[in-house]
């Protein structure tokens, strides 16, 4: 059932239902996530068995503002709380030691837990109305709203083709980053970056004032976050990355012969086959991240049984778009 988040009504509905340890679907600029009360062991096993997602496989959790942390974490670093000032509302996520009390079938079982507060209207007229509620409802835990592993919606449609009419949908318009959040682990004393989102490594260091480490980096093992693992936003059909020049060697290669499949690409190539849907990648990384996910949500859609992805440029601003890919093309 989709309705509209903008509605007072429609956002009353869903924090009922929340309390009820029901599952609700919002919009977050990244993605949709599916959510629940974030310390209701309950509501949270239901986000795992609707997804088919391993339970230790930890869940961000998503607060109306920075007041909401020490409700969830026992310590928040100095260079954390200035991420949390220069960037939330907004695309990060950050790692933090995880208070014993709180929200440990949400955290995978470990000791420490992913806060994000988005940066969408609905979601934070949502999230707000749960901390009024009474008993107040002081996070929702909320994955992206698709099966464990497959690609993330960016539209209430979306949501609706995963989990059918049964599942109550707030719409509020297509996602406008369109990729997950930034993570940073801040559990080690230094700041850890986890998983690449809009948000560049430069933007980062700039606000916390010292170098993001990568996990492999630092002796001590990273905390298991969502979204890490090597095969992840995979469609059905399989993802091949290569270069502009690889893929018009392909096209050459295979001819009029062709099979159904489909390019997403920035240059522009030739093909003898009426068969291949061509879809032109953005020259913007903005603009790519924000309609990834429906473009391969749509080559699904088509039916065709191949994805050829031109690779994107090595440079910072993709690192979000290229983190992505790599992950559905391990599918």
């Amino acid at each position: 059932m989709i309705l509209d988040g903008t509605s007072a009504a429609a956002v009353a509905q869903a924090v009922k239902a929340l309390a009820s340890d029901e599952l609700v679907a919002f919009p977050t600029e990244t993605v949709y996530g599916l959510g629940a009360d974030a310390c209701s062991d309950a509501a949270v096993a239901k986000i795992f068995a609707a997804k088919g997602r391993p339970s230790d496989h930890p869940l961000i959790v998503h607060v109306a503002d920075a007041s909401a942390v020490p409700l969830f974490a026992s310590e928040v670093p100095a260079f954390a709380q200035q991420l949390m000032q220069a960037f939330w509302p907004g695309p990060l996520t950050l790692i933090l030691p995880r208070r014993a009390d709180r929200a440990a079938a949400a955290a995978g079982g470990q000791s420490s837990i992913g806060l994000r507060c988005p940066a969408h209207p609905v979601a934070h007229a949502l999230l707000l109305a749960c901390s009024r509620n009474e008993p107040p409802i002081a996070g929702l835990a909320a994955p992206s709203a698709n099966k464990f592993g497959r690609v993330s919606p960016t539209t209430a449609e979306h949501v609706r083709s995963e989990f059918g009419e049964g599942l109550l949908v707030l719409d509020g318009g297509p996602c406008r980053v369109g990729i997950e959040s930034t993570i940073v682990d801040c559990t080690r004393g230094v700041p850890v970056l986890l998983r690449p989102g809009v948000l560049t490594q430069a933007q980062v260091e700039a606000v916390c004032g010292q170098a993001l480490r990568l996990p492999h980096e630092l002796q001590e093992p990273a905390p298991r976050a969502s979204g890490t693992l090597a095969s992840h936003y995979a469609p059905r059909a399989r993802v091949r990355l290569m270069d502009a020049d690889a893929l018009q060697a392909a096209l050459d290669l295979l001819g009029a012969e062709a099979p159904e499949m489909a390019i997403y690409s920035r240059a522009i190539l030739r093909t003898r086959s009426d068969k291949v849907l061509r879809r032109r990648m953005p020259d913007d990384a903005v603009e790519t991240a924000r309609q990834l996910f429906a473009v391969l949500r749509e080559f699904d859609d088509r039916g065709v049984s191949l994805i050829w992805v031109e690779m994107p440029p090595d440079e910072p601003d993709w690192a979000g778009v290229r983190d992505r890919l790599q992950r559905a093309a391990a599918g």
